[in-house]
């Protein structure tokens, strides 16, 4: 029933002098009670209910939990450390490898192959080290420069940021 059907039903009852009225059909229920005022005269007030018969689902629970989740994975809390200092000194003359993309973090082309690089490996430019796997593609990240890997800083298959730091490599 579209929106002019239903104006000129309503219409038809607030003429007829008829109190109330419902009508059910496969998609909705509507319920239409008139109630006149003797104090007014021909003063009316109709009141309409529309109520659907097959109600969908509330989204509002599902998609609380979700993303509490990603809240919950994405907030880091910074610790003090005195350590810290002394490293980031020390990896001044280093070379970092950033994420080009958000995606997963993995360090094997497959679950059952080996590493492509690990702490001590020497690596060339154009030499795969990772791959982020991006909304079901895999994609190989290379070493822009030559050098030997000093630090992975990504745990294997773990979410990893944009411009996040990967390895630490010395070009010397």
């Amino acid at each position: 029933m579209d929106y002019k059907e239903l104006k000129d039903f309503i219409k038809a009852v607030a003429k007829s002098g008829v109190d109330e009225v419902d009508l059910k059909t496969d998609d909705i229920k509507l319920s239409i009670k008139v109630k006149s005022n003797p104090n007014l005269g021909k003063h009316t007030e109709t009141i309409i209910q529309q109520v659907p018969v097959h109600s969908p689902l509330t989204t509002g629970t599902i998609m609380q939990q979700p993303i509490q989740q990603n809240l919950q994975t994405q907030i880091q809390v910074p610790t003090e450390n005195t350590s810290n200092n002394s490293n980031t000194e020390d990896n001044s003359n280093y070379i970092t490898i950033k994420s080009p993309m958000v995606g997963t973090f993995y360090r094997k082309p497959s679950p059952d192959k080996d590493t492509f690089v690990n702490v001590g490996d020497n690596v060339n430019e154009n030499t795969v080290v990772c791959i982020i796997e991006a909304m079901k593609l895999f994609n190989e990240i290379e070493s822009e420069v030559s050098g030997k890997i000093v630090k992975i800083l990504v745990d294997d298959a773990s979410p990893v940021e944009f411009e996040q730091d990967l390895f630490l490599i010395d070009p010397s």
